[in-house]
């Protein structure tokens, strides 16, 4: 019985998402080789088990969650598994295999990735016209900014269409010092492999914040990150291509919030 995933998921960083997202569609898909899946204590946390053996990561380390729930979580995942496996429904694991094999090994690098998208958020660069789509953006974004300016003492400034606005130094360092602190916690590598993947997802790491916060639910959170793009489909009507297309990262959003809500117990 195969027991590390190397022939299943790439291991995190070697390779472009986007290009390894087209080669995999291109290559048949891994036939399923287990039956029984399980989740035991061990080590410390809960292993996940094909047919009562441990798993490991690509890069062969125990596959070891920290919470009952997070393990539970993956073991879903290899469960609704048919004939034969597919990664791409497989979102949880996928981002503890990242955290694991890569963000484990570059934490600081990770949390100034995240924090970088704060300098430049999605939600400080606004519209100038039509007054609906204005207003839109108000409503899904003031919200956030008023947020972590109340909470954190963090005042962003925000810049009509494409033109780049220095935020205040004060801000970052606030922003800094939150994402960091979920990069001390013991299960760090874990929490920063699914904000990151939110915060890539949504274009903002305010957004992103808000929604560990509890300020935001996920369907807020995620409309938000797509103010504009309803608002175009409001006006044109959807592009099924691009629906369809937003759905999958959606999947991988929820994911990523499931996998951070699975930490706290």
């Amino acid at each position: 019985m195969r027991d590390d995933l190397s022939a299943i998921f790439v291991e995190a960083g070697e390779r472009d998402p986007v290009k390894a997202a087209r080669q995999d569609f291109r290559r048949p898909p891994p036939k399923k080789f287990y039956g029984h899946v399980g989740v035991e204590a061990r080590d410390g946390g809960f292993a996940l088990t094909l047919d009562g053996k441990p798993v490991l990561t690509p890069a062969r380390a125990p596959l070891i969650a920290p919470t009952h729930a997070l393990a539970e979580a993956m073991a879903a995942e290899w469960r609704r598994q048919g004939e034969f496996i597919d990664p791409a429904d497989m979102p949880v694991t996928r981002t503890v295999n990242s955290a694991l094999d890569g963000v484990s090994r570059a934490m600081q690098a990770t949390a100034a990735e995240i924090v970088k998208f704060a300098g430049s958020d999605l939600i400080c660069y606004r519209a100038g016209e039509p007054e609906s789509l204005v207003a839109a953006q108000n409503a899904a974004w003031n919200p956030v900014l008023a947020y972590f300016r109340e909470v954190f003492r963090a005042p962003f400034l925000c810049a009509e269409g494409v033109m780049f606005v220095a935020q205040p130094a004060e801000a970052l360092a606030s922003i800094e010092q939150r994402v960091t602190h979920e990069a001390q916690k013991p299960d760090g590598a874990l929490r920063l492999a699914a904000l990151h993947v939110m915060t890539t997802l949504t274009g903002s790491a305010l957004i992103a914040l808000a929604l560990i916060e509890g300020a935001l639910s996920l369907d807020a959170a995620w409309a938000a990150a797509h103010v504009d793009e309803d608002h175009q489909w409001r006006l044109w009507g959807r592009d099924e291509e691009a629906f369809s297309r937003r759905a999958a990262r959606f999947n991988d959003m929820r994911a990523a919030y499931e996998l951070y809500a699975a930490l706290q117990g």
